[in-house]
């Protein structure tokens, strides 16, 4: 198994530090809004690292954090409190924020198929190691006191800059000039492990420390949080590209101070989706969430299919076209896994073959667009249905998670409905049929051209008419009450 590594810039052969075991950590969310579907990207490579590993036969251990504290709207030291900022939007505390946001989070996660992490832990669970980490930095000369802040000294570390290859002058340079210095730092690359003294003076959540009330800054929890869990030794840390700096080379910075060693081996970063206009954010105001595309009829594992066809180091642009293409490529595989007859006719060894070329070719840095190929590789096979249909199951179910054995099915079970229906169906006067048929056939024109007021108005229309009518994945059905 290779993966890209941020830290070495290349494609490297996985080796974790012990022996058929895997400690990953991956960067949770600020839940102070709703992820968007570029976040979203992220999430489900990270996902697909981790279901391919334990497919492999690996056993992995994933812990997650939930930032719900200490996050400037910078990714630096500057710049609003995301957790505050949210919390006069909504007119709510930080914790009703934190909690509401967490749960629409793993909301979105479950329709994206993507798996709960073995450990979720939010940082204000966390003040108390956090600040005994801080206490060995100070300790050990890797951080110290200004005006009542405590800062992690970056002149100290050798090679600060290894994950991002550039130098921090080069990595500052994209700054904003209306962002105000910290003259209390000692270096520009500087990081607060500890606020007493900031602009927040209604900061909600603060807590008592050796240095005064405050709270944490944001580098120092994904770190205290991965050792808390999994030790001074890990293999992989994942998250967005947007993470590498400063995030990321923080952690590095003050988790090899502290250890006193190498701390990860592999950083796995997952690239950018863009809309048509740039990068994804939610900065813009109106952003695309899950709900937002599931509304417009979109099957969320479609939004999952489209980011697989993808591969995670390169850029991809969303458009509701692309994820059209994505859902009749989608829809067109389905039909053709539905078509295929189920038996005790299966041929082990095609499957055990068919399982190993997935892993050789999705095990060359996650490749999950060849990973699709081996799906339709298996049905232009010379084998029985029931060999493809095992084959399948077991690679979808086991790392693709895009729901292609649960759609077929469905598929075949809406066939039977509809049969049911048309036999019922033939029964209804044919002037009246035409109508309904007519209406239902404008409805759908109306739904693709993004008219959904006029959507709502004929199925008003039709439901005046007796007409109850069912939208699935395949199509809409009706019936007459």
């Amino acid at each position: 198994m290779k993966l890209y590594n941020t830290l070495t810039k290349k494609v490297d052969e996985f080796v974790p530090n012990e022996e058929g075991k895997v400690k990953m950590y991956t960067c949770g969310p600020t839940v102070y809004h709703f992820a968007h579907i570029g976040n979203l990207r992220s999430y489900i490579m990270e996902d697909v690292l981790e279901r391919f590993l334990r497919f492999y036969g690996y056993d992995v251990t994933r812990v997650m954090n939930i930032t719900d504290v200490g996050h400037l709207s910078s990714d630096g030291d500057t710049g609003e409190d995301k957790m505050l900022k949210g919390a006069k939007r909504e007119k709510k505390t930080v914790m009703e924020i934190a909690e509401f946001y967490k749960n629409a989070f793993f909301s979105d996660c479950k329709k994206l198929n993507i798996k709960y992490p073995d450990i979720v832990e939010p940082a204000t669970n966390c003040i108390g190691d956090f600040i005994k980490m801080i206490e060995a930095l100070i300790e050990k000369g890797y951080a110290y006191l200004a005006n009542g802040n405590v800062y992690f000294d970056t002149s100290k570390v050798e090679n600060y800059n290894a994950l991002t290859g550039h130098s921090s002058d080069e990595l500052m340079v994209g700054v904003r000039d209306d962002v105000s210095e910290d003259l209390n730092k000692k270096n520009k690359s500087d990081f607060v492990l500890w606020f007493t003294k900031s602009k927040f003076d209604d900061q909600e959540l603060k807590w008592d420390s050796p240095w005064g009330v405050g709270y944490p800054g944001w580098h120092i929890e994904c770190s205290s949080i991965c050792m808390k869990h999994l030790g001074s030794k890990l293999d992989i840390h994942c998250g967005g590209v947007d993470n590498i700096f400063p995030h990321h080379t923080n952690e590095i910075a003050q988790s090899e101070a502290y250890t006193g060693e190498k701390w990860c081996n592999y950083w796995f970063h997952v690239h950018h989706l863009n809309d048509e206009t740039g990068k994804m954010s939610k900065s813009k105001g109106d952003f695309l969430t899950v709900s937002l595309i599931e509304s417009k009829g979109y099957n969320p594992l479609v939004y999952r299919f489209f980011c697989l066809q993808s591969h995670y180091r390169k850029p991809l642009v969303f458009s509701y076209e692309a994820l059209d293409q994505a859902s009749a490529t989608y829809n067109k595989l389905v039909r053709r896994i539905a078509g295929l007859k189920a038996g005790d006719d299966v041929d082990n060894e095609f499957v055990k073959s068919a399982k190993a070329t997935f892993i050789e070719k999705v095990g060359n840095d996650m490749n999950t667009a060849l990973g699709i190929t081996c799906i339709y590789d298996i049905l232009k096979a010379n084998t029985t249905d029931a060999s493809k249909l095992k084959a399948i199951e077991e690679i979808d179910n086991g790392v693709l998670c895009v729901g292609l054995i649960d759609s077929a099915n469905a598929l075949n079970k809406q066939a039977e409905v509809k049969t049911e229906e048309a036999s019922t169906n033939d029964n209804i006067d044919p002037e009246l049929k035409a109508k309904i048929e007519g209406l239902i056939s404008e409805r759908a024109n109306a739904k693709k051209e993004k008219n959904f007021a006029r959507a709502d108005e004929i199925r008003s229309i039709l439901a005046e008419m007796g007409v109850t009518i069912k939208d699935t994945r395949e199509g809409t059905t009706y019936t007459l009450n």
